[in-house]
């Protein structure tokens, strides 16, 4: 149970900024056993986002309580998967060879598709949210939270990892993960889904997996690989595409 505790807090401590206490006997190995409780962690995320929108619904309406809670992650975040999207997009639209790609994506400068990626992220995901009645949006926040990490999770179990020498944001390189780590992240993911109504947990679901298959795809065949980069922009594409699909499912 220590052990379970120890890979929570890394977790937390790896995908938030949240405080936590500090972890004894640190092993970097903990970061790749800690993924099992990445949905955890962004269920954390979405839960506290939802609470500022529900909270910003009692003032405002339309688009701000939206962009307010989406505010609220990138906060508690510190924008990681957001930047991992940016990276991915300049690196995979930018370079022309493999090498190049990566080296783009090592690059701490916002280029175009960066830009582009992130604004018409968010701007898609506020744009969902607002269409929604509060307690669906709040839901939506919760669910699509952890399972875009459930998504994140999968693409390192079934992509190689591309190494990226001094500059990767990952280091040590990850580490293979057991088949039941993974079905134990997709397990962690599944219970706010019911929370939403069956047609828009599954519309979500489905368009979330389609999106999150764009950068998956495109990393194996232009780097041969996942990055940390891209795990972020799979997360992030999977939470925009499980979004618009309860937005749609419940309009």
């Amino acid at each position: 149970m220590r052990r379970q505790v120890a890979l929570l807090l890394c977790a937390v401590q790896f995908l938030t900024r949240l405080p936590t206490p500090p972890l004894r006997d640190f092993d970097p190995a903990w970061i790749s056993r800690s993924a099992r409780y990445f949905p955890l962690v962004g269920q954390m995320v979405g839960a506290l986002s939802a609470a500022v929108l529900l909270a910003c619904a009692q003032v405002w309406s339309g688009a701000v309580p939206a962009l307010l809670a989406l505010a609220a992650g990138v906060l508690l975040t510190g924008g990681f998967h957001e930047d991992g999207l940016a990276d991915t997009a300049d690196g995979l639209g930018g370079g022309t060879s493999p090498q190049r790609r990566l080296e783009i994506m090592k690059d701490s400068r916002l280029g175009t598709y960066g830009a582009l990626a992130l604004v018409l992220a968010l701007g898609l995901k506020a744009a969902a949210l607002a269409g929604l009645a509060p307690l669906s949006a709040a839901a939506a926040l919760l669910a699509g939270h952890g399972a875009g990490r459930a998504a994140a999770v999968l693409a390192m179990g079934a992509l190689p990892y591309v190494a990226r020498g001094e500059a990767a944001k990952w280091k040590p390189a990850p580490e293979t993960l057991k088949a039941w780590e993974i079905a134990l992240a997709v397990a962690l993911a599944a219970w706010p889904l019911a929370l939403l109504a069956p047609a828009a947990a599954g519309l979500g679901l489905a368009l979330g997996a389609a999106f999150a298959l764009v950068p998956a795809l495109a990393a194996r065949r232009l780097i041969g690989g996942y990055t940390g980069d891209v795990l972020g922009a799979v997360e992030q594409a999977f939470e925009v595409g499980f979004l618009l699909g309860v937005a749609a499912a419940l309009a």
